[in-house]
């Protein structure tokens, strides 16, 4: 099984995707947005940016932890991952995100449950 994407509504009523890897682990945070449609361009932002190497910028939190920003060929950020132990860590990480952000998966946590 590979990943997927959850779409969900925050509590101020924006909507932000994340990208999960097929063990159900948040791998990409995405912004938040105020649309349904711009977080589905989101998803489709991370879709084809994902395999390209040159889309990922490599950084560093204040207190020294690995991590990454997917950027779009604007420069503009898709997605973040989570403060890493290592950068080795960072670079499994950045792996996992280039296989599963191709993924067509979708889904959708807005919806109510009947």
């Amino acid at each position: 099984m590979s990943g997927w994407y959850e779409v969900s509504k925050t509590s101020s009523g924006q909507f932000r995707f994340v990208l999960k890897a097929a063990n159900a682990e948040t791998i990409l945070v995405g912004e938040q947005y105020t649309s349904r449609g711009g977080a589905d361009n989101g998803i489709a932002a991370v879709q084809n940016n994902s395999p390209l190497d040159e889309r990922y910028e490599k950084k560093t939190t204040k207190d020294g932890h690995p991590y990454f920003n997917l950027k779009a060929a604007n420069h503009e950020i898709i997605g973040s991952s989570e403060a890493y132990s290592s950068e080795a860590a960072r670079e499994k990480g950045i792996a996992s995100v280039k296989a599963n952000g191709p993924t067509k998966v979708i889904k959708d946590k807005t919806l109510p449950v009947l």
